[in-house]
């Protein structure tokens, strides 16, 4: 237990390597460092596939399964670079989003207690940001366990791998719902327009965009139920 796809997390060291630079070197919180699949291993077709639809405005095109593709590389690949995109958006948040500000996670009138099935199996109440963090490290942990996300050719995925990834989405998506529904006009307000989102708070893209990335991904390949 405790994995996204109820799959024992590997005790090997993962072969993945970390991004270096300046964002591993922010103050500790919900940032982490980014990850990053190896250009030698078994999503390196699907890397430079995808390579033609970065920068286009057509979502659509964007997540869509490659023809021939494998539908779970697809999406190994698609999650380890929209977790690392909420990783980006939770770090910059970090001056705005406080135990004083946010001492709920919630969105709206919605509000989440966390609980892994691991190590945390009570639900229990934290701040948006030590709860984004707990959330972060989790999916962290499933992205470098091997067994639920396999990384050498040849290696199969779980039977229950899709299950697992609509974990790791329901509970990202809650990222987003918190960042917009209490932090969003604030940024609005500081500058709303892309090169402030994407160089001064230093992240890939505008939040619209990544957020509707995300929700294009999700409704493409049916990771979340409708509410």
């Amino acid at each position: 237990a405790g994995t996204a796809g109820g799959s024992p997390a590997s005790s090997a060291t993962s072969p993945w390597p970390r991004e270096g630079g300046a964002r591993e070197e922010r103050k500790a919180g919900t940032l982490l460092p980014p990850r990053k699949l190896p250009a030698d291993s078994r999503y390196a077709t699907l890397l430079l596939q995808r390579q033609k639809t970065l920068g286009s405005m057509d979502l659509a095109a964007q997540v869509r399964l490659p023809s021939g593709a494998s539908e779970e590389e697809w999406l190994a690949l698609n999650t380890v670079d929209l977790f690392n995109e909420l990783n980006l958006l939770a770090g910059a948040v970090q001056d705005l989003c406080t135990d004083q500000s946010c001492p709920v996670m919630s969105a709206g009138v919605f509000t989440f207690a966390w609980a892994d099935g691991d190590t945390v199996k009570t639900p229990q109440q934290l701040s948006a940001p030590k709860y984004m963090e707990a959330l972060l490290v989790w999916v962290e942990k499933q992205l470098a366990d091997e067994t639920f996300l396999p990384v050498l050719p040849g290696q199969p995925f779980l039977p229950n791998f899709k299950k697992g990834i609509r974990t790791i989405y329901k509970r990202l998506f809650r990222i987003y719902a918190h960042i917009f529904h209490s932090h969003f006009k604030v940024l609005a307000d500081c500058d709303a327009d892309a090169h402030f989102l994407m160089q001064v708070l230093d992240l890939p893209r505008p939040v619209n965009h990544s957020f509707k990335h995300f929700l294009y991904f999700v409704k493409e390949f049916e990771l979340m139920e409708d509410s």
